[in-house]
């Protein structure tokens, strides 16, 4: 049996974001609560405020607290995901099992949140509505959302790592034209060209579109599950 590179690059990423966890932990319980915070706490605390206030918007102040640390953590590790290639490492976001297992997990929050506000029964009638005819597209509808997420998810890094590797490759390539006007020796040519055009790229491919894929992820999760809580619920 063949163990993708993936699942490595998985475990090096769980391992490096338990042991930062652990280390902010400590810092925050070391932290005294009278005083502002410092040093590492401040972006922590930061960021933890800016989900917070977007989760809380979408599913109201009684949830905002269950949902919130899922949220954190969807954050992170999607980000760390999608930007780990920077470091040499394969994405595990570029691998199909990961981003469908994310999608997965929301999905199956998704479906929690509608089961305990409609309800059994209400559930169960939702695949005929409007019509009974439409019992077919009502069942591919459900699982549309979890398909669409994780391709979006995937295709989108995948994309970016090949582009980066086509760029690599005509890099190449016109480093070795250059050095081919000023010798005709058949030697191994350094890609002095790939320093100067790949940090812009990788900018692009790796750190923003990262980002960008990681906030409509979370963006999304938050919002379908909002959805199917009652507006009065989110009042109270």
């Amino acid at each position: 049996m063949t163990v993708q590179s993936d699942v490595y690059v998985i475990i090096l990423i769980t391992i490096l974001l338990g042991a930062a966890m652990i280390f902010i932990s400590k810092k925050i319980d070391q932290a005294d609560p009278l005083e502002k915070p410092k040093g590492i706490l401040v972006p922590v605390l930061w960021g933890v405020e800016i989900v917070y206030n977007m989760v809380k918007t979408n599913v109201g102040d009684r949830y905002a607290d269950r949902l919130t640390p899922y949220i954190i953590t969807l954050w992170v590790y999607i980000f760390v995901s999608n930007i780990i290639s920077l470091f040499g490492f394969s994405s595990p976001t570029a691998n199909l099992s990961v981003t469908l297992l994310l999608a997965f997990i929301t999905w199956v929050l998704i479906q929690i949140t509608e089961l305990k506000f409609q309800g059994i029964g209400g559930y169960l009638h939702s695949f005929l509505e409007p019509i009974p005819v439409m019992l077919p597209m009502n069942i591919f509808g459900k699982f549309s959302t979890m398909v669409s997420m994780s391709l979006r998810l995937f295709g989108n890094i995948l994309c970016g790592g090949i582009m980066m590797q086509l760029i690599y490759t005509f890099t190449q390539f016109v480093s070795s034209k250059i050095v081919g006007l000023f010798t005709s020796s058949d030697i191994y040519v350094f890609n002095f060209v790939a320093p100067i055009v790949a940090p812009l790229l990788h900018a692009y491919f790796d750190l923003f579109a990262g980002f960008i894929q990681t906030l409509v992820f979370v963006t999304l999760t938050v919002v379908l599950i909002g959805n199917d809580i009652p507006e009065e619920i989110k009042k109270a």
